[in-house]
C-alpha cells in the first residue's frame, strides 16, 4: 500500500517492536504520541512523530492526513478508575477519525477469551475495543492473542520474576489455567502481514503458537532452561486482589496492574478456530522455541544497548543494589576528564595482566583465588598483548566479548558465579574533553544469584569507585605526558 502507516503505542513493547519493523523494510510510518519526546531517539528517516491523544477528537484529524492503514495499541489498563470508558472514548475517537480521513483500515490488538464466558474487566475492555473500532470503521483487522513470549512483556516479565526469586511457590488457581502464548517474533509477524490483506470487510483473527499448557507449566519450562528447579504448592485461596499485592512484592509489576492481569489469568485463553492459520503464512513457535528465542534475544538486544543512554534517561534516583533492566541487575557511574577519548581509553585498553585493575589488585587475586577453590580457572591467564585487545581474547578471569577502538571495552565474567556478567567501559566525547563510563551487569539465576550480587554490592561501590577514579588519574597522567613530549 502506498499511502502512510500510522501507529499508536510505539512508546510500548509490541508497538516498539513493530516500529523497528517496519522502519527496517522501509515503510513511512507516523507515530502518534501524547509524548514526541520519548520516540525522538527511535524515529528513522521513513518516520515521522505527531502530538495527539486518542481522548481528544480533535487533535486526530491532522495525524490521518495520507494515512492508508493505522494500528491501533491503546488501552487504559494502568488506570485505577474508569478505564473501561477511557477505552471505549478513545476507540471510537480513533475509529471515526480514520472514517473520516479515508484511512482504510485499522489493525488492532485485543486479547483472547471466549466472550460467552465471564471475562475478566480487562479483557472484556480489550474485545469490547475491537467492537466499538468495528462499529465506526468499515475495515478492522483484530487479532487476539494470550501471553505474549518475549523480554520485556508484561506476562513473561512476570513469569520470569516468579521464577528466578520464588524455589518453593504458593500456586493460586490462576496457574492451572490453560493458555496458549505466542512468540513475540510471530505475533509481530501476523501484524506485518495484516499490511498486504486485501480492502474488505473486518475479521476477527485467534493467534496463538501450537502448545496449549497451564501458567505453571510455562513457569516449569522457563525453570527448565535457566537450570533451576522450583516446587509448587497448589492452594484454593488467594484472590486477586491478594495475588495482585503478592505479586507487587516479588516482581516488577504495579499491584493495581497486576490486579487487572490476575483477574485475566483466570480466563483459558487458546483458540477456537484456525482462521489465522489459513490467512497468513505464518508458522508459530512452540513454547520451548519462543523461552529459548527469548533469552537469546535479550543476550543480543542488552549487547546492543547504550547503558548510558538508559541510566541518563532514568534521572539520578539510584536504588540499593543498582539498576534493574530486564533480569538483570545494573551498577553504573561515569567520570568527566579533560583529554581526548583516545587518551581516556589508553588506560582501559591495558587493563587487566600485568597492569592490574587500577584498585584493591589484591582483592581481584583473593577473587580470583577463591575461583580457583571451587573449581574455577583462577585469575593467572592475563592477556595476550599487553597493549591491544581483540573479541574472544583471555584477560585473566574475563573473556572480552567487544572491543571497539577508543570507545568500548565490555568484558563477560568467565569465574564460577551463580549467573552470568559483564563489566564494560565506554568512552564518549564530553564538552572539552571525555566521559568514561563504567557499568557493572549481573544476570542472576534464582535466589542465589541474588544474594551473591546484593552480598557484594557494598565491595562494588569500593572498588569500582577507585577503580574508575584511578583509571581517570591515569588518563590526565597520559595526558600530561602527551603535552610535555609535544
Amino acid at each position: 500500500m502506498s499511502g502512510e502507516i500510522l501507529l499508536t503505542g510505539a512508546t510500548g513493547y509490541v508497538g516498539g517492536r513493530l516500529l523497528s519493523l517496519l522502519q527496517q523494510s522501509g515503510r513511512h510510518v507516523r507515530c502518534l504520541t501524547r509524548r514526541p519526546d520519548a520516540l525522538k531517539d527511535r524515529a528513522g528517516f521513513t518516520t515521522t512523530v505527531v502530538r495527539g491523544d486518542v481522548l481528544d477528537r480533535s487533535s486526530l484529524t491532522e495525524a490521518f492526513d495520507g494515512v492508508e492503514t493505522a494500528y491501533y495499541f491503546v488501552h487504559s489498563m494502568g488506570q485505577d478508575k474508569n478505564f473501561e470508558e477511557q477505552d471505549r472514548v478513545a476507540a471510537e475517537n480513533f475509529a471515526k477519525a480514520a472514517a473520516a480521513a479515508g484511512a482504510r483500515r485499522i489493525i488492532y490488538l485485543g486479547g483472547l477469551g471466549n466472550p460467552d464466558h465471564q471475562l475478566s474487566k480487562h479483557l472484556r475492555s480489550r474485545q469490547e475495543t475491537g467492537d466499538v473500532l468495528r462499529m465506526h470503521h468499515p475495515q478492522v483487522i483484530e487479532f487476539r492473542a494470550s501471553i505474549v513470549i518475549g523480554s520485556g512483556s508484561l506476562s513473561f516479565e512476570m513469569i520470569r520474576a516468579l521464577v528466578e526469586r520464588l524455589p518453593i511457590m504458593i500456586c493460586p488457581k490462576w496457574v492451572s489455567v490453560k493458555a496458549q502464548p505466542i512468540a513475540i517474533e510471530d505475533l509481530l509477524a501476523y501484524l506485518v502481514a495484516a499490511l498486504d490483506l486485501p480492502i474488505g470487510h473486518s475479521q476477527v483473527y485467534e493467534i496463538g503458537g501450537p502448545d496449549q499448557l497451564s501458567y505453571g507449566e510455562l513457569m516449569q519450562e522457563y525453570a527448565r532452561q535457566r537450570g533451576l528447579r522450583r516446587w509448587m504448592i497448589p492452594v484454593p485461596l488467594l484472590t486477586p486482589h491478594l495475588s495482585s499485592l503478592w505479586l507487587g512484592l516479588v516482581t516488577p509489576l504495579y499491584a493495581r496492574v497486576g490486579r487487572k492481569l490476575v483477574e485475566s489469568l483466570r480466563n483459558p485463553t487458546l483458540l477456537s478456530n484456525n482462521l489465522a492459520s489459513r490467512t497468513f503464512d505464518v508458522i508459530p513457535r512452540s513454547v520451548p522455541e519462543a523461552i529459548e528465542r527469548a533469552l537469546v534475544n535479550e543476550d543480543h538486544e542488552f549487547a546492543e544497548t547504550r547503558w548510558s543512554d538508559a541510566l541518563s534517561a532514568g534521572g539520578t534516583i539510584r536504588q540499593w543494589g543498582g539498576t534493574r533492566f530486564g533480569s538483570r541487575l545494573v551498577d553504573s557511574r561515569s567520570v568527566a576528564v579533560p583529554v581526548t577519548v583516545e587518551q581516556a581509553f589508553a588506560p582501559i585498553r591495558r587493563i587487566g595482566g600485568k597492569t592490574g585493575w587500577y584498585y584493591a589488585n589484591w582483592l581481584w587475586s583473593l577473587r580470583g583465588f577463591l575461583d580457583l577453590l571451587v573449581g574455577g580457572i583462577g585469575v593467572r591467564r592475563g592477556r595476550r598483548d599487553p597493549e591491544q585487545l581483540r573479541p574472544g581474547d583471555a584477560l585473566d578471569f574475563w573473556r572480552v566479548e567487544a572491543c571497539e577502538s577508543s570507545r568500548l571495552l565490555r568484558l563477560s565474567a568467565e569465574m564460577k558465579l551463580p549467573g552470568r556478567a559483564w563489566l564494560e567501559f565506554e568512552v564518549t566525547p564530553c564538552g572539552e574533553g571525555s566521559q568514561i563510563r563504567q557499568t557493572a551487569i549481573f544476570d542472576p539465576v534464582g535466589l542465589t544469584g541474588l544474594a551473591y550480587w546484593y552480598g557484594i554490592y557494598p565491595l562494588h561501590q569500593f572498588v569500582f569507585a577507585g577503580m574508575l577514579r584511578n583509571i581517570a588519574k591515569e588518563a590526565e597522567k597520559i595526558h600530561r605526558q602527551t603535552d610535555t613530549a609535544v
